[in-house]
């Protein structure tokens, strides 16, 4: 498959999410590396998103919470280009209701190839990386063979 880079620059778009048996670690990692996001853009759903805001002490954008279709917002801006990548807390030991949207979203990271991070470890990593704090080509298939493909049975 032919592959297109997609240029990522210095400042990074991330977003943010959390279950609720997840927030606290979010926050504690968020807090913990407050000067390390700092200086990019963050979006974050719902209820994370607030208590994001008031504990880091700047800007975050924040959109409906999860259940609500903030997974879905998210993923449409990763479809978009708009987000870099995404730190998503989530509870693998708790069901949810939305639980087809949280799968969507991580399928939207992985079609279009933006990095994830689903646990503090991982966030860790990819924090820490040299690669955070500079431009990146990410490699995406072109994905217009796929849009103009004929459909048997419809012109």
């Amino acid at each position: 498959m032919i592959h297109k880079k997609i240029a990522m620059e210095h400042d990074k778009t991330i977003a943010l999410v959390a279950h609720d048996n997840k927030k606290r670690d979010l926050v504690e990692w968020a807090k913990f590396n407050r000067e390390l996001l700092a200086h990019h853009k963050i979006y974050a759903t719902g209820t994370t998103g607030e208590i994001l805001e008031k504990e880091l002490g700047y800007k975050i954008a924040k959109l409906n919470s999860g259940p609500l279709g903030g997974d879905q917002q998210i993923g449409a801006m990763i479809a978009s280009g708009v987000i870099d990548f995404l730190i998503f807390f989530w509870d693998p030991l708790e069901p949810q209701p939305h639980d087809p949207d949280v799968k969507a979203l991580l399928r939207m990271a992985v079609v279009w190839n933006i990095p994830i991070a689903c646990n503090r470890s991982s966030a860790d990593f990819i924090i820490s990386s040299p690669l955070m704090d500079g431009d990146y080509d990410r490699l995406v298939p072109d994905y217009e063979a796929y849009r103009s493909r004929r459909i048997a049975g419809v012109e």
